[in-house]
Protein backbone atom coordinates (compact mmCIF):
# COMPACT_ATOMS: atom_id res chain seq x y z
CA UNK A 1 0.00 0.00 0.00
CA UNK A 2 1.87 3.57 -1.23
CA UNK A 3 1.24 6.08 1.75
CA UNK A 4 -1.18 8.49 2.09
CA UNK A 5 -0.06 12.10 1.14
CA UNK A 6 -1.30 15.91 0.07
CA UNK A 7 0.34 16.63 -2.95
CA UNK A 8 1.53 20.85 -2.16
CA UNK A 9 3.64 23.26 -4.58
CA UNK A 10 6.70 22.19 -2.24
CA UNK A 11 6.32 18.41 -2.74
CA UNK A 12 4.37 16.00 -0.40
CA UNK A 13 2.81 16.21 2.90
CA UNK A 14 2.12 13.57 5.59
CA UNK A 15 -1.11 13.31 7.80
CA UNK A 16 -1.10 13.26 11.41
CA UNK A 17 -4.84 11.73 12.86
CA UNK A 18 -5.40 11.16 16.27
CA UNK A 19 -9.33 10.45 17.16
CA UNK A 20 -10.83 11.06 20.75
CA UNK A 21 -14.13 9.14 20.12
CA UNK A 22 -17.05 9.59 22.65
CA UNK A 23 -18.93 6.63 22.75
CA UNK A 24 -22.14 6.44 25.04
CA UNK A 25 -22.10 4.08 27.93
CA UNK A 26 -25.17 1.30 27.40
CA UNK A 27 -26.84 1.68 31.02
CA UNK A 28 -30.17 1.92 31.81
CA UNK A 29 -29.64 5.03 34.18
CA UNK A 30 -27.08 7.90 33.93
CA UNK A 31 -23.47 7.93 35.43
CA UNK A 32 -24.39 9.77 38.38
CA UNK A 33 -28.20 9.89 38.87
CA UNK A 34 -30.68 7.30 38.75
CA UNK A 35 -32.58 9.33 36.17
CA UNK A 36 -33.04 7.08 32.92
CA UNK A 37 -30.49 7.07 29.94
CA UNK A 38 -32.91 6.36 27.19
CA UNK A 39 -32.70 7.39 23.98
CA UNK A 40 -35.51 9.58 22.47
CA UNK A 41 -37.96 10.57 25.20
CA UNK A 42 -40.05 13.87 25.14
CA UNK A 43 -37.33 16.75 25.92
CA UNK A 44 -36.90 16.94 29.68
CA UNK A 45 -38.34 13.92 31.12
CA UNK A 46 -35.52 12.21 32.17
CA UNK A 47 -34.17 14.82 34.40
CA UNK A 48 -33.23 14.48 38.21
CA UNK A 49 -32.32 17.17 39.99
CA UNK A 50 -28.73 16.14 40.10
CA UNK A 51 -28.69 16.35 36.29
CA UNK A 52 -30.73 19.74 36.92
CA UNK A 53 -27.52 20.57 39.45
CA UNK A 54 -30.34 21.76 42.16
CA UNK A 55 -28.22 22.69 45.28
CA UNK A 56 -27.33 20.61 47.58
CA UNK A 57 -27.81 17.36 45.21
CA UNK A 58 -24.73 15.10 45.42
CA UNK A 59 -23.61 12.61 42.85
CA UNK A 60 -23.41 8.65 43.30
CA UNK A 61 -21.49 6.55 41.13
CA UNK A 62 -23.54 4.19 39.13
CA UNK A 63 -20.94 0.86 39.53
CA UNK A 64 -22.42 -0.99 35.87
CA UNK A 65 -20.89 2.52 34.03
CA UNK A 66 -17.88 1.49 35.94
CA UNK A 67 -18.24 -2.22 34.90
CA UNK A 68 -19.07 -1.18 31.03
CA UNK A 69 -15.51 0.95 30.83
CA UNK A 70 -13.50 -1.86 32.43
CA UNK A 71 -14.74 -4.59 29.87
CA UNK A 72 -14.47 -1.72 26.88
CA UNK A 73 -10.43 -1.35 28.54
CA UNK A 74 -9.91 -5.60 28.40
CA UNK A 75 -11.71 -5.65 24.35
CA UNK A 76 -9.35 -3.16 23.90
CA UNK A 77 -6.87 -4.99 25.39
CA UNK A 78 -5.70 -1.87 27.40
CA UNK A 79 -4.60 -1.38 31.18
CA UNK A 80 -7.65 -1.47 33.84
CA UNK A 81 -6.52 0.77 36.74
CA UNK A 82 -7.55 0.31 39.99
CA UNK A 83 -7.08 3.50 41.21
CA UNK A 84 -8.98 6.51 39.36
CA UNK A 85 -10.18 9.29 40.46
CA UNK A 86 -13.28 12.41 39.00
CA UNK A 87 -11.92 15.38 38.35
CA UNK A 88 -14.28 18.94 37.41
CA UNK A 89 -13.57 19.81 33.88
CA UNK A 90 -14.41 23.87 34.25
CA UNK A 91 -16.27 25.91 31.55
CA UNK A 92 -19.61 27.65 30.55
CA UNK A 93 -21.62 26.37 28.16
CA UNK A 94 -25.67 27.23 27.57
CA UNK A 95 -26.40 23.17 28.14
CA UNK A 96 -24.24 22.29 31.02
CA UNK A 97 -25.85 22.88 33.71
CA UNK A 98 -23.08 22.56 36.57
CA UNK A 99 -21.13 24.95 34.49
CA UNK A 100 -18.53 21.84 34.50
CA UNK A 101 -17.79 18.93 34.05
CA UNK A 102 -16.88 15.22 36.00
CA UNK A 103 -14.69 13.93 34.05
CA UNK A 104 -11.03 12.52 34.63
CA UNK A 105 -8.08 13.93 33.89
CA UNK A 106 -4.47 12.70 35.74
CA UNK A 107 -6.21 9.23 36.50
CA UNK A 108 -8.06 7.46 33.86
CA UNK A 109 -9.74 4.18 34.59
CA UNK A 110 -8.25 2.62 31.38
CA UNK A 111 -5.14 3.66 30.15
CA UNK A 112 -2.82 2.26 27.18
CA UNK A 113 -4.38 -0.38 24.32
CA UNK A 114 -4.50 -1.00 20.92
CA UNK A 115 -7.02 -1.56 18.14
CA UNK A 116 -5.64 -3.90 15.11
CA UNK A 117 -7.27 -2.48 12.10
CA UNK A 118 -7.65 -4.04 8.57
CA UNK A 119 -7.51 -1.81 5.60
CA UNK A 120 -8.86 -2.74 1.62
CA UNK A 121 -5.58 -3.87 0.02
CA UNK A 122 -5.45 -6.57 3.36
CA UNK A 123 -2.57 -4.64 5.24
CA UNK A 124 -2.43 -4.62 8.65
CA UNK A 125 -2.17 -1.64 11.29
CA UNK A 126 -1.89 -1.25 14.94
CA UNK A 127 -3.38 1.80 16.56
CA UNK A 128 -2.40 2.84 19.87
CA UNK A 129 -4.75 3.88 22.50
CA UNK A 130 -3.68 6.09 24.91
CA UNK A 131 -6.83 6.20 27.65
CA UNK A 132 -10.36 5.40 28.25
CA UNK A 133 -12.10 7.99 30.67
CA UNK A 134 -15.41 8.11 32.24
CA UNK A 135 -17.67 11.32 31.75
CA UNK A 136 -20.93 13.05 31.96
CA UNK A 137 -22.84 13.95 28.46
CA UNK A 138 -23.87 18.22 28.46
CA UNK A 139 -27.10 18.87 27.42
CA UNK A 140 -28.33 19.34 23.69
CA UNK A 141 -28.96 22.97 22.94
CA UNK A 142 -31.90 23.31 20.58
CA UNK A 143 -32.07 26.37 17.72
CA UNK A 144 -34.55 25.69 15.27
CA UNK A 145 -38.08 25.39 17.25
CA UNK A 146 -38.05 29.36 17.75
CA UNK A 147 -36.63 32.21 15.58
CA UNK A 148 -35.40 34.41 18.78
CA UNK A 149 -34.87 31.55 20.93
CA UNK A 150 -32.76 28.58 21.63
CA UNK A 151 -34.21 25.97 23.72
CA UNK A 152 -32.26 22.85 26.42
CA UNK A 153 -33.16 19.96 26.97
CA UNK A 154 -30.79 18.02 29.62
CA UNK A 155 -32.32 14.30 28.59
CA UNK A 156 -28.35 13.90 27.83
CA UNK A 157 -27.51 15.27 30.74
CA UNK A 158 -25.49 13.38 32.81
CA UNK A 159 -25.57 10.14 30.83
CA UNK A 160 -22.53 8.39 31.25
CA UNK A 161 -19.89 8.63 28.10
CA UNK A 162 -16.48 7.04 27.40
CA UNK A 163 -13.76 8.73 25.91
CA UNK A 164 -11.28 6.76 23.83
CA UNK A 165 -8.72 8.51 22.87
CA UNK A 166 -6.26 7.32 19.98
CA UNK A 167 -2.15 8.01 19.67
CA UNK A 168 -1.28 10.54 16.69
CA UNK A 169 -0.96 6.92 14.69
CA UNK A 170 -3.13 7.32 11.80
CA UNK A 171 -1.89 7.97 8.59
CA UNK A 172 -4.94 9.02 5.95
CA UNK A 173 -8.48 8.86 5.97
CA UNK A 174 -8.56 5.23 4.70
CA UNK A 175 -7.22 4.36 8.09
CA UNK A 176 -9.03 6.42 10.21
CA UNK A 177 -12.43 5.21 8.63
CA UNK A 178 -11.00 1.38 9.23
CA UNK A 179 -10.55 2.50 13.02
CA UNK A 180 -13.71 3.71 13.71
CA UNK A 181 -15.18 0.68 12.56
CA UNK A 182 -13.35 -1.14 14.33
CA UNK A 183 -13.52 0.76 17.38
CA UNK A 184 -17.77 0.51 16.82
CA UNK A 185 -17.68 -3.08 16.16
CA UNK A 186 -15.75 -4.11 19.32
CA UNK A 187 -18.37 -2.09 21.76
CA UNK A 188 -21.18 -3.36 19.82
CA UNK A 189 -19.43 -7.65 20.74
CA UNK A 190 -19.60 -6.05 24.19
CA UNK A 191 -22.84 -4.27 24.59
CA UNK A 192 -20.94 -1.37 25.97
CA UNK A 193 -22.27 1.56 23.49
CA UNK A 194 -24.60 0.88 20.62
CA UNK A 195 -22.09 2.74 18.06
CA UNK A 196 -25.73 4.57 16.22
CA UNK A 197 -23.75 7.44 15.41
CA UNK A 198 -26.89 9.07 13.98
CA UNK A 199 -28.30 9.33 16.98
CA UNK A 200 -25.24 10.70 18.56
CA UNK A 201 -24.31 7.76 20.80
CA UNK A 202 -21.04 7.91 18.89
CA UNK A 203 -19.15 10.43 17.99
CA UNK A 204 -15.49 11.88 17.18
CA UNK A 205 -13.07 14.71 17.56
CA UNK A 206 -10.83 14.38 14.95
CA UNK A 207 -7.28 16.15 15.50
CA UNK A 208 -5.32 16.60 12.15
CA UNK A 209 -2.04 18.07 11.66
CA UNK A 210 0.20 17.45 8.56
CA UNK A 211 4.34 17.59 8.27
CA UNK A 212 7.02 16.91 5.64
CA UNK A 213 7.87 13.57 5.96
CA UNK A 214 10.52 13.33 8.80
CA UNK A 215 9.70 16.34 10.85
CA UNK A 216 8.15 16.89 14.18
CA UNK A 217 4.78 16.89 14.75
CA UNK A 218 3.31 20.71 13.79
CA UNK A 219 0.48 22.41 15.28
CA UNK A 220 -2.91 20.60 15.19
CA UNK A 221 -6.67 21.46 14.57
CA UNK A 222 -9.19 19.58 16.19
CA UNK A 223 -12.80 18.96 14.31
CA UNK A 224 -15.15 18.95 16.86
CA UNK A 225 -18.40 16.24 16.83
CA UNK A 226 -18.21 14.69 13.88
CA UNK A 227 -20.78 11.83 13.76
CA UNK A 228 -20.34 9.81 10.95
CA UNK A 229 -17.14 7.14 9.33
CA UNK A 230 -18.06 8.95 5.81
CA UNK A 231 -17.60 12.56 7.47
CA UNK A 232 -14.92 12.19 9.47
CA UNK A 233 -12.84 11.08 6.54
CA UNK A 234 -13.83 13.57 3.98
CA UNK A 235 -13.06 16.32 7.42
CA UNK A 236 -9.38 14.87 7.42
CA UNK A 237 -8.92 15.67 3.46
CA UNK A 238 -10.31 18.58 3.54
CA UNK A 239 -9.09 19.80 6.89
CA UNK A 240 -4.86 18.80 6.00
CA UNK A 241 -5.81 20.50 2.32
CA UNK A 242 -6.36 23.58 4.13
CA UNK A 243 -3.50 23.43 6.63
CA UNK A 244 -0.75 22.20 3.88
CA UNK A 245 -2.48 25.49 1.95
CA UNK A 246 -1.19 27.67 4.92
CA UNK A 247 1.90 26.55 5.40
CA UNK A 248 2.92 26.87 1.64
CA UNK A 249 2.34 30.00 1.82
CA UNK A 250 4.09 31.36 4.47
CA UNK A 251 1.21 31.21 7.19
CA UNK A 252 0.84 29.44 10.48
CA UNK A 253 -1.89 27.16 11.21
CA UNK A 254 -3.35 28.17 14.66
CA UNK A 255 -4.31 25.55 17.26
CA UNK A 256 -7.71 25.87 17.50
CA UNK A 257 -11.28 23.99 17.69
CA UNK A 258 -12.90 23.93 14.29
CA UNK A 259 -16.63 22.37 13.24
CA UNK A 260 -16.81 20.51 9.76
CA UNK A 261 -19.32 21.22 7.18
CA UNK A 262 -20.07 18.48 4.95
CA UNK A 263 -22.74 20.58 2.53
CA UNK A 264 -19.98 23.23 1.91
CA UNK A 265 -16.97 20.83 2.41
CA UNK A 266 -14.97 22.51 4.75
CA UNK A 267 -14.18 23.36 8.49
CA UNK A 268 -14.77 26.73 9.62
CA UNK A 269 -13.25 28.40 13.14
CA UNK A 270 -15.33 27.38 16.44
CA UNK A 271 -13.06 28.76 19.05
CA UNK A 272 -9.20 28.84 20.19
CA UNK A 273 -8.16 25.29 21.11
CA UNK A 274 -8.35 25.09 25.28
CA UNK A 275 -5.32 23.74 26.86
CA UNK A 276 -5.70 21.19 29.63
CA UNK A 277 -4.66 24.21 32.54
CA UNK A 278 -7.70 26.50 30.81
CA UNK A 279 -10.24 23.92 32.14
CA UNK A 280 -8.89 24.27 36.15
CA UNK A 281 -9.28 20.62 36.61
CA UNK A 282 -9.14 20.04 40.49
CA UNK A 283 -10.37 16.77 42.11
CA UNK A 284 -13.71 16.95 42.77
CA UNK A 285 -14.83 17.03 46.09
CA UNK A 286 -17.95 15.01 46.54
CA UNK A 287 -16.37 11.89 45.07
CA UNK A 288 -14.13 9.68 46.45
CA UNK A 289 -11.62 7.79 44.32
CA UNK A 290 -12.22 5.16 42.89
CA UNK A 291 -10.70 2.10 43.76
CA UNK A 292 -11.45 -1.33 42.37
CA UNK A 293 -10.64 -5.03 42.99
CA UNK A 294 -8.52 -7.11 40.56
CA UNK A 295 -10.98 -9.84 41.33
CA UNK A 296 -13.31 -7.80 40.07
CA UNK A 297 -11.61 -7.27 36.93
CA UNK A 298 -10.72 -10.75 36.27
CA UNK A 299 -14.36 -11.79 36.77
CA UNK A 300 -15.54 -9.35 34.23
CA UNK A 301 -12.87 -10.62 32.36
CA UNK A 302 -13.76 -14.37 32.08
CA UNK A 303 -17.49 -13.05 31.43
CA UNK A 304 -16.70 -11.52 28.21
CA UNK A 305 -18.15 -12.56 25.10
CA UNK A 306 -16.02 -13.70 21.95
CA UNK A 307 -14.63 -10.31 20.18
CA UNK A 308 -14.97 -10.02 16.70
CA UNK A 309 -10.95 -11.53 15.93
CA UNK A 310 -11.32 -14.51 18.29
CA UNK A 311 -14.76 -15.10 15.77
CA UNK A 312 -13.10 -14.65 12.88
CA UNK A 313 -10.53 -17.52 13.48
CA UNK A 314 -12.87 -19.65 14.79
CA UNK A 315 -15.59 -19.74 12.05
CA UNK A 316 -12.02 -20.33 9.56
CA UNK A 317 -11.25 -23.08 11.40
CA UNK A 318 -14.26 -24.50 12.09
CA UNK A 319 -16.80 -24.13 9.04
CA UNK A 320 -13.67 -23.25 6.58
CA UNK A 321 -14.76 -19.91 5.41
CA UNK A 322 -12.34 -17.73 3.79
CA UNK A 323 -10.72 -14.52 5.44
CA UNK A 324 -13.17 -12.54 3.37
CA UNK A 325 -15.93 -14.61 4.17
CA UNK A 326 -15.00 -14.22 7.55
CA UNK A 327 -15.05 -10.73 7.86
CA UNK A 328 -18.22 -10.20 6.26
CA UNK A 329 -19.86 -12.57 8.66
CA UNK A 330 -18.72 -11.15 11.91
CA UNK A 331 -19.14 -7.44 10.79
CA UNK A 332 -22.25 -7.47 13.03
CA UNK A 333 -22.92 -10.05 15.58
CA UNK A 334 -26.19 -10.74 14.97
CA UNK A 335 -25.26 -11.72 11.72
CA UNK A 336 -22.10 -13.95 13.36
CA UNK A 337 -25.06 -15.53 15.23
CA UNK A 338 -27.23 -16.47 12.24
CA UNK A 339 -24.82 -17.72 10.35
CA UNK A 340 -23.80 -20.23 13.20
CA UNK A 341 -27.05 -21.13 13.85
CA UNK A 342 -28.18 -22.20 10.51
CA UNK A 343 -24.33 -23.80 9.97
CA UNK A 344 -23.60 -25.51 12.69
CA UNK A 345 -26.66 -28.46 12.15
CA UNK A 346 -26.20 -27.85 7.40
CA UNK A 347 -23.70 -28.05 5.14
CA UNK A 348 -21.20 -25.08 6.37
CA UNK A 349 -20.26 -24.35 2.53
CA UNK A 350 -23.57 -24.51 1.44
CA UNK A 351 -24.81 -21.95 4.49
CA UNK A 352 -22.16 -19.63 3.70
CA UNK A 353 -23.01 -19.54 -0.23
CA UNK A 354 -26.45 -19.03 0.56
CA UNK A 355 -26.57 -16.73 3.38
CA UNK A 356 -23.75 -14.70 1.55
CA UNK A 357 -25.45 -14.93 -1.91
CA UNK A 358 -29.42 -15.23 -2.30
CA UNK A 359 -30.24 -14.41 1.69
CA UNK A 360 -28.30 -11.28 1.54
CA UNK A 361 -29.43 -10.36 -1.72
CA UNK A 362 -33.30 -11.10 -0.53
CA UNK A 363 -32.63 -8.99 2.55
CA UNK A 364 -31.39 -5.60 0.57
CA UNK A 365 -33.93 -6.04 -2.07
CA UNK A 366 -36.55 -6.00 0.48
CA UNK A 367 -35.25 -3.41 2.62
CA UNK A 368 -34.77 -5.36 5.88
CA UNK A 369 -32.11 -6.87 7.98
CA UNK A 370 -31.29 -10.04 9.73
CA UNK A 371 -33.21 -8.36 12.90
CA UNK A 372 -36.49 -8.50 10.79
CA UNK A 373 -35.50 -10.98 8.59
CA UNK A 374 -39.09 -12.63 7.62
CA UNK A 375 -36.86 -15.97 7.40
CA UNK A 376 -35.31 -17.38 10.35
CA UNK A 377 -31.97 -18.97 11.13
CA UNK A 378 -34.15 -22.68 11.52
CA UNK A 379 -36.00 -21.55 8.73
CA UNK A 380 -33.55 -21.14 6.27
CA UNK A 381 -31.33 -24.13 7.46
CA UNK A 382 -34.30 -26.16 6.64
CA UNK A 383 -34.18 -25.18 3.28
CA UNK A 384 -30.85 -26.12 3.33
CA UNK A 385 -31.75 -29.57 4.63
CA UNK A 386 -33.86 -29.53 1.48
CA UNK A 387 -31.29 -29.55 -1.07
CA UNK A 388 -28.92 -31.73 0.92
CA UNK A 389 -31.43 -34.26 0.88
CA UNK A 390 -32.22 -34.02 -2.22
CA UNK A 391 -36.08 -33.17 -1.89
CA UNK A 392 -35.32 -30.02 -4.24
CA UNK A 393 -32.03 -28.67 -6.09
CA UNK A 394 -30.88 -25.24 -6.26
CA UNK A 395 -32.90 -23.76 -8.86
CA UNK A 396 -36.08 -24.34 -7.05
CA UNK A 397 -34.48 -23.46 -3.80
CA UNK A 398 -34.33 -19.78 -4.68
CA UNK A 399 -38.06 -19.86 -5.86
CA UNK A 400 -38.80 -21.56 -2.51
CA UNK A 401 -36.82 -18.48 -0.84
CA UNK A 402 -38.64 -16.14 -2.71
CA UNK A 403 -41.94 -17.22 -1.25
CA UNK A 404 -40.16 -17.24 2.14
CA UNK A 405 -39.31 -13.93 2.24
CA UNK A 406 -43.18 -12.92 0.68
CA UNK A 407 -44.93 -15.06 2.93
CA UNK A 408 -43.25 -16.11 6.09
CA UNK A 409 -44.52 -19.80 5.25
CA UNK A 410 -41.95 -22.57 6.03
CA UNK A 411 -39.64 -24.10 3.10
CA UNK A 412 -41.47 -27.44 3.58
CA UNK A 413 -44.87 -25.66 3.51
CA UNK A 414 -44.12 -23.89 0.12
CA UNK A 415 -42.76 -27.00 -1.24
CA UNK A 416 -45.35 -28.97 -0.41
CA UNK A 417 -48.64 -26.77 -1.41
CA UNK A 418 -46.78 -25.84 -4.91
CA UNK A 419 -45.48 -29.24 -5.96
CA UNK A 420 -41.72 -28.66 -6.27
CA UNK A 421 -40.53 -31.95 -4.82
CA UNK A 422 -37.34 -32.49 -7.17
CA UNK A 423 -38.20 -35.70 -9.69
CA UNK A 424 -35.53 -38.35 -8.52
CA UNK A 425 -37.40 -41.06 -10.43
CA UNK A 426 -34.62 -42.74 -13.25
CA UNK A 427 -36.78 -44.05 -15.57
CA UNK A 428 -39.02 -40.82 -15.53
CA UNK A 429 -36.31 -39.00 -15.84
CA UNK A 430 -34.85 -41.23 -18.86
CA UNK A 431 -38.34 -41.22 -20.13
CA UNK A 432 -38.29 -37.30 -20.93
CA UNK A 433 -34.57 -37.61 -21.84
CA UNK A 434 -35.32 -40.10 -24.66
CA UNK A 435 -38.46 -37.93 -26.03
CA UNK A 436 -36.06 -34.33 -26.34
CA UNK A 437 -33.44 -36.65 -28.02
CA UNK A 438 -35.83 -38.15 -30.25
CA UNK A 439 -37.27 -34.42 -31.10
CA UNK A 440 -33.93 -33.43 -31.98
CA UNK A 441 -32.39 -36.35 -33.81
CA UNK A 442 -30.43 -33.50 -35.57
CA UNK A 443 -28.59 -31.78 -32.88
CA UNK A 444 -27.83 -35.32 -31.16
CA UNK A 445 -25.89 -35.92 -34.73
CA UNK A 446 -23.82 -32.66 -34.28
CA UNK A 447 -23.24 -33.33 -30.28
CA UNK A 448 -21.52 -36.84 -31.51
CA UNK A 449 -19.69 -35.52 -34.26
CA UNK A 450 -17.85 -33.46 -31.86
CA UNK A 451 -20.10 -30.34 -30.57
CA UNK A 452 -19.57 -31.04 -27.08
CA UNK A 453 -21.08 -27.63 -26.15
CA UNK A 454 -24.58 -28.66 -27.14
CA UNK A 455 -24.88 -31.38 -23.81
CA UNK A 456 -25.99 -27.86 -22.49
CA UNK A 457 -29.18 -27.70 -25.04
CA UNK A 458 -29.87 -31.35 -23.94
CA UNK A 459 -29.82 -30.00 -20.40
CA UNK A 460 -31.63 -27.16 -20.61
CA UNK A 461 -34.05 -28.96 -22.78
CA UNK A 462 -35.07 -31.61 -19.96
CA UNK A 463 -35.33 -29.47 -16.92
CA UNK A 464 -37.59 -27.37 -19.13
CA UNK A 465 -39.24 -30.62 -19.93
CA UNK A 466 -39.58 -31.38 -16.26
CA UNK A 467 -40.62 -27.92 -14.92
CA UNK A 468 -37.22 -27.19 -13.30
CA UNK A 469 -38.13 -30.44 -11.07
CA UNK A 470 -35.29 -32.79 -12.09
CA UNK A 471 -32.55 -33.80 -10.08
CA UNK A 472 -29.75 -32.46 -11.83
CA UNK A 473 -26.76 -34.90 -11.32
CA UNK A 474 -29.43 -37.49 -12.25
CA UNK A 475 -30.05 -35.69 -15.68
CA UNK A 476 -26.71 -35.16 -16.00
CA UNK A 477 -25.35 -38.75 -15.93
CA UNK A 478 -27.96 -40.15 -18.11
CA UNK A 479 -28.00 -37.86 -20.61
CA UNK A 480 -24.07 -38.85 -21.06
CA UNK A 481 -25.29 -42.31 -20.55
CA UNK A 482 -28.23 -42.30 -23.62
CA UNK A 483 -25.60 -39.86 -25.93
CA UNK A 484 -23.10 -42.08 -25.87
CA UNK A 485 -25.18 -45.27 -26.05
Amino acid sequence: MSAYRIQGETGEWEVVIGLEVHAQVVSKSKLFSGASAEYGAEPNTHVSLVDAAFPGMLPVLNQECVAQAVRTGLGLKAEINLFSRFDRKNYFYADLPFGYQISQFEFPIVGKGVVEIELADGAKRQIGITRLHLEQDAGKSIHDQDPTRSFIDLNRAGVALMEIVSEPDIRSPEEAGAYLRKLRQILRYLGTCDGNMEEGSMRADVNVSVRKEGEEYRTRCEIKNVNSVRYVMQAIEVEATRQVEIWESGGTVDQETRLFDHLKSETRSLRNKEDAHDYRYFPDPDLLPLEIEQSWVDELKAALPELPEDKRARLEKEYGVSAYESAVLTAEQNVADFYEEVAKDADARLATNWILGDFFAALNRTGRSIEDSPVSAQGLRELLSLISDSTINGKIAKEVLEDMVETGESAKEIVERKGLKQVTDTGAIEKSIQDILDANADKVAEYKSGKDKLFGFFVGQTMKAMKGKANPAIVNELLKKLLNA
